[in-house]
């Protein structure tokens, strides 16, 4: 039997907890990518395979809205930017590997808000004529050094009042520092363009990985 519960407010509109197999989950509806488990239309958001399902269980409020405009940086395979396209509006996913849109392009065919653009989040003149200007949110999950100027050069994109959700992965930056001092380098750079809203470490779900939701200044 499923069950549903209200009583996360964090959750945006079109995101829910549900039971699935015994097991409470967070939750959005659309077609199954990854053999995730489901029930009827709704399949499980896995927060150890995706780093925004893992801040949400966290209890960050991302800001995250249904029908929200989204840049998602970091796209790989689809398996969390098509779980952010079940809820939210239209969905631009970067990602520069041709492998993983590969099979991007098939989370993409049920999901009619969801653009793949195979392309550099590091170059993004390269896909500014694409993406249109005052998206709500940049969702960023780039596995490289300089994530900081990444999530700086892609502040163009954003509304005055839109958010950045940024999943720090501190070995990407220095697999040789600690990680606690990576975070403090990528939260100095980040000042520069944003304010800080709030953070959180994401383990037990990735280790050495730090959460941030930030406005533009």
């Amino acid at each position: 039997m499923v069950t549903v519960s209200d009583a996360d407010t964090t959750l945006p509109d079109g995101v829910q907890r549900r039971t699935f197999e015994g097991k409470e989950s967070l939750a959005t509806r659309g077609e199954p990518v990854y053999g995730e488990p489901t029930d009827g239309s709704w399949r499980a958001w896995d927060p150890h395979r995706s780093k925004l399902a893992a801040t949400i269980e966290s209890g960050l409020d991302t800001g995250l809205a249904a029908d929200d405009t989204v840049l998602y940086l970091g796209a790989a395979n689809g398996t969390t930017v098509g779980h952010v396209a079940d809820f939210a509006g239209r969905t631009y996913a970067v990602e520069f590997a041709p492998r993983p849109v590969r099979d991007l392009l098939d989370v993409c065919e049920t999901r009619p808000r969801l653009f793949p653009l195979l392309k550099d989040a590091r170059e993004p003149a390269t896909y500014a004529h694409v993406v249109e200007s005052n998206v709500d949110a940049v969702v960023q999950d780039v596995a490289t050094r300089g994530q900081a100027a990444v999530a700086a050069r892609n502040a163009q994109f954003l509304a005055d009042d839109g958010r950045l959700v940024l999943a720090i992965k501190a070995r990407s930056e220095d697999v040789a520092r600690e990680p606690q001092a990576v975070f403090e380098d990528v939260r100095a750079e980040l000042r520069e363009t944003f304010e800080i809203l709030a953070e959180t470490r994401l383990e037990p779900f990735h280790d050495d990985h730090l959460a941030l939701v930030a406005r533009p200044r």
